[in-house]
């Protein structure tokens, strides 16, 4: 993450963020007020931390003056996520009034703001976050986008410049477009791939907007966004493809579980999933169960922990003898009641190995006759075989 000194945004805005990277975590430490005005950028630099696979994760507020309820459910999200991540975010050292709100929303416990933090200020890194560089617009699409896109309409297909103010646009919107894709992270996709499938709806939104319809770009990029991300999940991500009905409600409990999760303060239970999308409780345990079956187990996983075996290497397959042994205990009485000389020609031609003419020689025939014993003994069995 490039850090430097903060500059542009702090007349907008009284938050400074810092960082310090180091023992396995992250801290980061706010200075000034986190409201709504300020929260994005918090939002922001956690996200980036959770991108780069760095979950544990403490924010120092005890230089924070205020802190807005917001803000608070905020950070508990932000708190879910890094649990569902494998790691843990925390608070440390709220006082005055910023304890006084987390006490009365009850979450002061749960975010460990009681705790002070244990990380030595000499020993801290301290790189101060450039907000400003982070061009966002509270979470919504950058305001200037239309104004910027209406322009581009006017220039002629083939002037360079219209291929530079195209990029320009998109790289504007690119994180507007990333946070639309973390909605979905946590849920078996890597975050890079989700990016990248961000910024594809992102360009197709940018090269498919018309400004002359009157709407603005937030209206028609949105849903073109995540109508990519839902797409790739839907024909990209399952070895099985689930039925559409299970597919759209995958997506609905997904983002109910985000919203319950908040509400509810724990993990939400398929009865309460059920109720909130109003919809039967067996409908949710197939889905969960259809997701269970989506992707189909690698058969290069190891069998077991004792032994370098693949699963490959030990799950059985058809013998082809097993069809042949009710055939063989058949053949062995039908042979039986053949007449003794043609059973042993039978025996001297297939299990003797011997020729036709070495066969009239023991048995004192001729070759020709011999021919015909045992063409005749091969359709009698033949035909009560199949009988």
């Amino acid at each position: 993450m490039t850090t430097t000194a903060s500059s542009g945004v702090r007349s907008a805005i009284d938050l400074t963020i810092a960082l310090s990277s180091g023992r396995g975590q992250d801290l980061v430490e706010l200075t000034g007020v986190l409201d709504y005005s300020s929260l994005p950028y918090l939002r922001h630099v956690v996200f980036e931390l959770l991108d780069e696979r760095r979950f544990r994760i403490t924010i120092d507020v005890s230089q924070l003056r205020i802190l807005d309820a917001s803000s608070i459910n905020v950070i508990l999200y932000l708190r879910e996520r890094s649990q569902r991540l494998g790691g843990d975010l925390q608070l440390t050292g709220a006082t005055g009034t910023v304890l006084t709100a987390l006490e009365i929303t009850g979450v002061a416990k749960e975010l460990d703001a009681y705790t002070t933090c244990d990380w030595p200020v000499p020993q801290r890194q301290r790189q101060v976050v450039d907000l400003a560089s982070l061009r966002l617009s509270h979470g919504q699409w950058p305001a200037g986008a239309t104004e910027l896109l209406t322009h581009l309409h006017t220039m002629e297909p083939g002037d360079p410049a219209r291929h530079r103010a195209r990029n320009a646009i998109i790289e504007l919107c690119l994180p507007t477009a990333h946070r639309l894709a973390r909605r979905y992270g946590g849920i078996g996709e890597a975050a890079a791939d989700l990016r990248q499938v961000a910024a594809l709806g992102l360009v197709k939104a940018v090269d498919g907007f018309d400004p002359a319809r009157g709407f603005e770009f937030a209206t028609y990029a949105t849903p073109t966004v995540l109508g990519e991300i839902k797409r790739h999940f839907r024909d990209r991500t399952s070895g099985i493809r689930m039925p559409r009905r299970l597919q759209e409600l995958r997506m609905s409990v997904n983002a109910a579980r985000d919203e319950l999760t908040h509400t509810l303060r724990r993990s939400p239970t398929v009865a309460d999933l059920a109720a909130y999308l109003d919809v039967a409780d067996d409908r949710i345990i197939e889905m969960l169960g259809a997701c269970q079956s989506s992707r189909p187990l690698s058969l290069d996983v190891p069998a077991g922990s004792d032994d370098d075996a693949t699963l490959l290497e030990v799950i059985g397959g058809d013998d082809p003898e097993f069809d042949a042994v009710e055939h063989r205990q058949a053949l062995r009485v039908l042979i039986a009641r053949l007449p003794p000389r043609e059973r042993q020609i039978l025996s001297l031609r297939f299990y003797g190995n011997l020729t036709q003419s070495q066969i009239a020689e023991q048995v004192g025939l001729s070759q020709m006759h011999v021919s015909r014993l045992l063409r005749q003994s091969l359709e009698s069995l033949r035909r009560r075989l199949s009988d």
